[in-house]
């Protein structure tokens, strides 16, 4: 690997002669294969030389996390420039970054022990609950656990067991830490906990009645109404990034996702090579908050898109993912990170509304739908909708047809 980055032979030499050679020249092949350039490999290449320098393995061979800060702090008042700079937190910080991610390829990494509490066993007990009994998706599971382990976090400050936990201290925590959280938040980790409390009565953790007394902040009737881009938003969106740059052309395509086929950001993320079905022109998408998958047809427009990506866009690696970032280390492209994409794309074009994420495009798909006078059953099946009073709301924003009925002529009814 060495050969391949340095041709000097003195740095060939200092390379092959520093310690671990073996175990760096190993990163380095992996680093490689995930993409990245050789000028980068380079310089990659030369931190290790310093860091294998730096370290002192024990006896065991593992390192931990204060043991490279204590060499990152010997080694950087030593460079030629350190003396002289007024911060050293810059080198000092990639320093351990790298070693720690090098140590921890290695498996040589001393990480630290999980923090196993007793309230960390019930949460994991609920969770489990949520995911086999009622079968909640991964995201409710999600966001169920961390407002319950908020609550862990704070009833811990208290040194009292869980059996001693009251309806007052679990309004005491409201107080303590609802004043962060909006009245939707708040109701959802009401939810939340009243969900645990039912389970933690049942399994007799706690006193009974705890659940029952946990109330909910009014949400008001339309408060919850879906929000999104018009149409014609919509399509500006997709006239912005219609161009040839790498970037527009793979956030054109998942926005076709997003906007066309009202995909969730977990879905989009999750998409496949192998659920590309180009002989029968269509896509399969796991719906992971039905349990289930859907078929949909590969329409010619965003096909067309979607194999421009593949085709120019794409990374040649061996990750099955169909969207990845565009600059190496080749990585698919997360839920938060689709929505970061979707919320910048907006906001470019100007978009005014409160609401900026992924799922807005997914109301305006809807929306659109409903404008398009399909049925509600035609809209429910298109979104993957279980319920179909999830697909009514929608129906409840379609201003012009309400401004339709209030200009209705009744004549002589009157």
């Amino acid at each position: 690997m060495f050969e391949q980055l340095f041709t000097y032979p003195g740095v060939l030499s200092r390379h092959r002669h520093a310690p671990l050679v073996e175990e760096r020249e190993r990163y380095l092949a992996a680093r490689a294969a995930d993409g990245l350039a050789p000028v980068t490999l380079q310089n990659l290449a030369q931190e290790l030389c310093i860091i294998a320098h730096q370290l002192v393995f024990p006896a065991d061979g593992r390192l931990d996390a204060a043991a490279i800060s204590r060499a990152a702090d010997r080694w950087a008042p030593s460079q030629p420039y350190g003396p002289h700079a007024r911060d050293l937190q810059g080198p000092r910080q990639r320093f351990i970054r790298v070693a720690t991610a090098w140590l921890r390829f290695l498996g040589r990494l001393a990480e630290p022990a999980e923090d196993v509490t007793p309230f960390t066993r019930l949460v994991e007990s609920f969770a489990t609950c949520l995911r086999h009994e009622r079968g909640l998706s991964s995201k409710t599971l999600r966001t169920y656990t961390w407002f319950v382990r908020q609550f862990g976090q704070w009833w811990s400050t208290h040194e009292r067991p869980f059996a001693a936990v009251t309806v007052g201290d679990v309004d005491a925590f409201f107080l303590a830490c609802g004043h962060r959280w909006g009245r939707v938040s708040v109701a959802t980790a009401a939810k939340a906990l009243r969900a645990f409390f039912r389970y933690a009565e049942h399994q007799q953790w706690c006193m009974t009645g705890i659940a029952a007394a946990i109330e909910s902040p009014r949400l008001f009737q339309q408060e919850t109404l879906p929000t999104g881009p018009t149409w014609p938003e919509v399509q500006q969106l997709f006239s912005h990034t219609n161009t040839a740059h790498p970037r527009d052309i793979r956030d054109r395509a998942i926005l076709m996702l997003f906007a066309l086929y009202g995909l969730r950001s977990a879905e989009v993320a999750a998409l496949r090579l192998d659920q590309l079905d180009w002989a029968h022109a269509q896509m399969t998408i796991a719906r992971p908050k039905q349990h289930c998958s859907q078929v949909y047809p590969l329409t010619l427009a965003f096909g067309t898109v979607l194999i421009r990506y593949l085709r120019d866009v794409r990374p040649q690696c061996e990750r099955r993912e169909v969207f990845m970032t565009l600059r190496a280390p080749w990585r698919p492209l997360s839920a938060g990170a689709l929505h970061h994409l979707t919320r910048t794309r907006l906001v470019e074009v100007g978009y005014g509304g409160l609401h900026y994420g992924p799922h807005a495009l997914r109301h305006a798909c809807a929306a659109h739908l409903v404008a398009c006078d399909l049925s509600l059953k035609e809209i429910g099946d298109h979104l993957g909708h279980r319920n179909p009073s999830a697909t009514r709301t929608y129906a409840k924003v379609d201003v012009p047809r309400l401004r339709e009925v209030a200009r209705f002529d009744l004549g002589a009814l009157l």
